[in-house]
């Protein structure tokens, strides 16, 4: 009876005819009352999962929801699909906090979206005078002091057992480690969970890393911009100047960017987010602080011009892409200087237990970059999963862009510096020494007198970089990063510098530009003039209501419009997405949409 009453709400409020992978099981643990913890990717649907339950449970779920923007499209979109929703936070004023709180004391609202500070602010008590159905933790790997977003004002959440000791609680991420999973299930004292562990896997997405040359850096970043021209997109990068600079120079080769950091104003900060969200520019370049508060469905692309300081960050922040199923590409940047960014920042921590766990999750970080392997696989076995397969076909390793080079006769050039030095040096000094610079430290350490002193003249400063990087991909040589980056042979490496091993790796054959677009097999053909069509009809109803035009329809729904031309009630509900109250709401219009494109070009449908 619970599963049908779901799959009844699931169709006539959310408009999908089935659920994704987990959902049901999750959605039928909470109506029965149960603490769930779900580790589930972005794009998996995670808050389905409780509002759903929350039409059908008896007195109102209470989302712990870290930021003020990431609330109000939630609000909005559980709106939009006819559930009784509101938010309380610092943005609305005393009489609209009046109206929410009648509202939940009435009983009047499904859901109810709160800040984690909020409840430190006598909130619980306030939460007793109502009838609470469930607490749903979003983001819940920000209570934990192992994950990479930590944040202590989610900490006060371990006083709701205290307040609430027979309400389930719900906790929901994107990303956790084995050892992040036990802390949010121990500080929440979640009571026997139903533990749901989703695959890590993002399918949709293409996973690329090229090598980033400062000097034309900018100029590949708008090559892939232009070549997704009008496709929505982030642009992170490292410091507040390069985010300006960024942006300056995509808006003065006619894209339509704006930046967001933490330095600008937050008015400014809350328009250009408004801005991007709303499609009135398609790229946003940013900082790490454009974070959790994303919900837009029909990001394309995100490109990392600089290294994140950890995988956790990284396949948070490559997650924002792609959230409606369709492909995306995430695009990193690397040079190996931009880890001392990150290092600089690790050397301020003053725990040394601390720094010592940053420096390892940076050192992971790096070799996810320089490896020759599986992007996909990397990501994976990171968070303890296995990919089935020995290639995906969707990463800039599988994709059929490389080739196999002996590099064993340059990497013993490389190896016999390092020992020949005591293995006392870093990268740079080493590249000199294979080299031969005659750089004033050089000389004075008689460097130039060692065997191996200018045997690698043929190098570049690059080559001999990547050499390095991929003996250390390899673990065939070791960076100490807090003993200032030294490099040290393993034994591995001495068996490649002593002939008893060969070393090989995967090369790119084709430069940059070139591999940025995914491999993904053959999408379904639609109608690409009807699309736009239906996009300017998205954007016009979505400036009406004051809502994101995703909020209204993704792109996913637009396209299967666009390729199956419904123009009754029926056809229209048949597509995933589109729910009674969306037909109720937009279905006129857009069947009219359909029937004047179709009176246009008659033969559109037969032409696909």
């Amino acid at each position: 009876m619970i599963k049908n009453q779901a799959r009844s709400v699931l169709k006539q409020l959310f408009g999908f005819n089935e659920f994704r992978p987990h959902q049901e099981n999750v959605v039928d643990a909470i109506i029965q009352g149960r603490d769930v913890f779900t580790v589930m990717p972005t794009g998996g649907g995670k808050s389905l999962c409780y509002q759903l339950p929350a039409v059908l449970r008896r007195g109102t779920c209470v989302v712990i929801s870290p930021l003020i923007a990431l609330m109000k499209d939630q609000v909005d979109a559980a709106l939009e699909n006819g559930l009784k929703a509101a938010l309380l936070n610092s943005s609305i004023s005393q009489h609209e906090r009046s109206v929410v709180f009648a509202k939940l004391f009435n009983n009047n609202l499904d859901l109810l979206y709160l800040a984690p500070e909020r409840l430190a602010l006598g909130m619980f008590e306030q939460l007793q005078k109502a009838e609470i159905a469930f607490f749903a933790v979003d983001e819940a790997h920000c209570i934990s002091e192992w994950g990479h977003d930590f944040r202590p004002d989610y900490l006060v959440l371990s006083d709701i057992r205290k307040f609430f000791p027979n309400v389930p609680v719900t906790a929901f991420t994107a990303s956790a480690t084995p050892k992040v999973k036990a802390d949010i299930v121990k500080k929440l004292k979640l009571n026997k969970p139903l533990l749901i562990d989703a695959s890590f896997d993002r399918p949709n997405l293409f996973y690329s890393v090229e090598r980033k040359y400062d000097d034309k850096a900018f100029e590949d970043i708008l090559e892939f911009v232009q070549k997704q021209k009008g496709e929505s997109g982030i642009i992170y990068r490292g410091t507040r100047t390069k985010v300006e600079e960024t942006a300056d120079f995509l808006i003065k080769n006619g894209i339509k960017a704006l930046p967001y950091h933490a330095g600008l104003e937050p008015e400014i900060r809350a328009a250009n987010q408004d801005a991007f969200n709303n499609d009135d520019v398609h790229v946003i370049v940013a900082t790490i602080a454009f974070g959790m508060g994303i919900d837009k469905s029909n990001i394309r692309y995100i490109i990392h011009a600089e290294i994140p300081k950890n995988i956790e960050s990284y396949y948070q922040e490559t997650g924002r892409a792609g959230r409606d199923g369709m492909p995306a590409t995430c695009m990193l940047l690397y040079a190996s200087k931009d880890e001392g960014l990150q290092k600089f920042f690790i050397a301020q921590v003053e725990d040394s237990e601390e720094r010592k766990k940053r420096y390892f999750q940076l050192d992971a970080m790096v070799r996810f970059a320089i490896s020759s392997k599986c992007r996909r696989i990397a990501i994976l076995n990171y968070f303890g999963e296995q990919y089935p397969k020995s290639n995906c076909a969707s990463c800039d390793i599988c994709a059929g862009n490389m080739e196999l080079k002996n590099l064993t006769r340059d990497a013993q050039i490389v190896m016999s510096a390092i020992v020949r030095t005591q293995e006392s040096f870093g990268s740079s000094h080493i590249i000199d020494i294979v080299r031969g610079s005659k750089n004033k430290k050089i000389i004075e350490l008689q460097h130039d007198k060692i065997k191996t002193y200018g045997a690698g003249k043929h190098l570049s400063k690059n080559d001999a970089l990547f050499i390095i990087e991929q003996l250390l991909a390899a673990d065939a040589i070791l960076k100490v990063s807090e003993e200032f980056n030294r490099l040290k042979l393993t034994d591995l490496g001495r068996d490649i510098l002593f002939g008893r091993c060969p070393f090989s790796v995967l090369c790119k054959k084709i430069s940059v530009s070139s591999t940025l677009k995914p491999k993904f097999k053959q999408e379904e053909k639609y109608d690409h003039l009807l699309f736009e069509n239906l996009r300017k009809l998205r954007k016009s109803i979505a400036d009406r209501h004051h809502v994101p035009p995703y909020v209204v329809f993704s792109d996913k729904v637009l396209r299967e419009i666009s390729r199956t031309f419904p123009r009754s009630k029926s056809e229209m509900l048949n597509i995933s997405g589109i729910g009674e109250r969306k037909f109720r709401q937009y279905g006129r219009k857009v069947i009219n949409v359909i029937e004047e494109h179709l009176e246009e070009f008659p033969d559109a449908k037969d032409d696909l």
